[in-house]
C-alpha cells in the first residue's frame, strides 16, 4: 500500500463496502480496490464469495489504523448518524463516535487525492441542515475542495429511480466533475429481460388479492374505495406519503427506489405482471449487478445488501469521472513539448 498508482492503474480504499455495488462499479471503471472495510459478516462473505483477490477487512473501521496507508481514492457510504454539535464548536471531535468520524478519519490519515462519500439524499436536511453543514465544514479543514450533488441512479443506465447524495472532495488544485446525465432511461422491461430464476418473498393470501386488482403503474387509488380502506388502515386518512403503497411497476418505465425489505407495506414495488415482490435476482437487476453476483446469507439479509447498494452502473459511471479527474491531473504535470510550427511558402 505504499505506491498511489501500480500497475493496474489508480487505487482506492473504501470503507463500508457492504455487498460490493460501489466497489464493483469502480473496478469496472478502471479503479484498483486495495482495500475494502466492511463489519457485517453476510456483506463479507459475498465480497469474498464474488472476489476472493480482494482485501476485504470483516472489522469495526474504527478499529483499523490507516496512517501507513496510501491511496489516490478513498471512498465510503457512511450510514448518518445524528451527532451533537450546537455550542461546541469541537470540529471534527465533535463527531466522534459517529461513522461520519471514521470515514473523516481515514481521509486525514490516508491524504487521497480525492475522497467520495455517498448517502441519502436527506441528509442536506437533516437538522435543519445543521449536520451536513458541520460535516462539510470538518472535511474543508483537512485543506480540500468540496462539492456535492444528488445524483438519480435513472440517469445513468439504472433502470431505478434512485437519488444519492455524492460528496466529492480534492485537494492540491486538482479538477472533478460530476459525470453528466445520459439522456436514455433503461425501462424495467429491458431490465428484467431473460431474468435468471431465485427465491423471493412472498405476500400474505389477503394482500395477494388485494393487490392483484392493481394496474401496472397503479397504487391503492385505482382500487375500490372500500379495499383502499381496508388495505391502507390509518394511513387511508393521513394527508401524505401514501404513493408508494400498493404500487405496481409498469413493464414500460424504470422501477422506483428499491427498499431493504420488499414487502413493507408503506413502499410496496409489485412485479409488473404477477403479484408478488421482485425476487433476489430482479432486485439484483435493477441495482444493476451481474447475474453472477452471488450474495450470502439468509433471504432478508440478501434483499438488505442489494437494496442497501450504490448501483453498479451509477458507481462506474462515478469510477469514470474520478479516472478522468486523475488522469487530467497527471497530464497537466507532464513537461510540455516545444511544437514547432511550419509555414508553407507561397508558390
Amino acid at each position: 500500500m505504499k505506491a498511489r498508482e501500480t500497475e493496474k492503474g489508480y487505487t482506492s480504499i473504501e470503507l463500508f463496502a457492504g455487498a460490493g455495488g460501489l466497489a464493483l462499479g469502480l473496478e469496472k471503471a478502471g479503479l484498483q480496490n486495495i482495500l475494502l472495510v466492511e463489519n457485517n459478516k453476510d456483506c463479507v462473505a459475498t465480497l469474498k464469495a464474488n472476489r476472493p483477490e480482494w482485501n476485504v477487512l470483516h472489522t469495526d473501521v474504527s478499529t483499523v489504523d490507516f496512517s501507513n496507508m496510501k491511496a489516490d481514492i478513498v471512498t465510503g457510504g457512511f450510514p448518518c448518524q445524528a451527532f451533537s454539535h450546537a455550542g461546541k464548536k469541537l470540529g471534527f471531535d465533535d463527531t466522534r463516535g459517529t461513522l461520519f468520524f471514521e470515514f473523516a478519519r481515514c481521509i486525514k490519515e490516508v491524504e487521497p487525492k480525492i475522497f467520495v462519500g455517498e448517502n441519502v439524499e436527506g441528509l442536506v436536511r437533516h437538522n435543519e441542515g445543521k449536520t451536513f453543514k458541520t460535516m462539510l465544514e470538518i472535511l474543508r479543514s483537512f485543506e480540500y475542495d468540496v462539492k456535492y450533488q444528488v445524483l438519480n441512479a435513472v440517469n445513468y443506465n439504472v433502470p431505478q429511480k434512485r437519488k444519492r447524495l455524492f460528496i466529492v472532495g480534492t485537494r492540491g488544485g486538482l479538477k472533478y466533475y460530476f459525470p453528466k446525465p445520459q439522456k436514455k432511461i433503461v425501462t424495467l422491461r429491458e431490465a428484467l429481460k431473460d431474468v435468471p430464476s431465485s427465491l423471493g418473498q412472498k405476500y400474505s393470501k389477503w394482500r395477494e388479492e388485494i393487490l392483484s386488482k392493481v394496474p401496472p403503474g397503479g397504487s391503492w387509488v385505482d382500487l375500490p374505495i372500500e379495499l383502499q380502506k381496508v388495505y391502507m388502515g390509518k394511513s387511508f386518512y393521513s394527508s401524505g406519503g401514501r404513493r408508494g403503497m400498493a404500487r405496481r411497476i409498469s413493464w414500460d418505465e424504470p422501477c422506483l427506489t428499491l427498499t431493504t425489505s420488499p414487502t413493507q407495506k408503506e413502499t410496496d414495488r409489485i412485479h409488473p405482471l404477477e403479484t408478488r415482490p421482485f425476487t433476489i435476482r430482479e432486485y439484483a437487476r435493477i441495482q444493476t449487478f451481474p447475474d453472477g453476483w452471488v450474495f450470502k446469507g439468509s433471504l432478508q439479509p440478501q434483499y438488505k445488501q442489494i437494496g442497501n447498494a450504490v448501483p453498479v452502473n451509477l458507481a462506474e459511471a462515478i469510477g469514470t469521472s474520478l479516472i478522468d479527474a486523475l488522469a487530467r491531473e497527471a497530464f497537466q504535470k507532464q513537461p510540455q513539448k516545444t511544437l514547432e510550427v511550419f509555414v508553407r511558402q507561397p508558390r
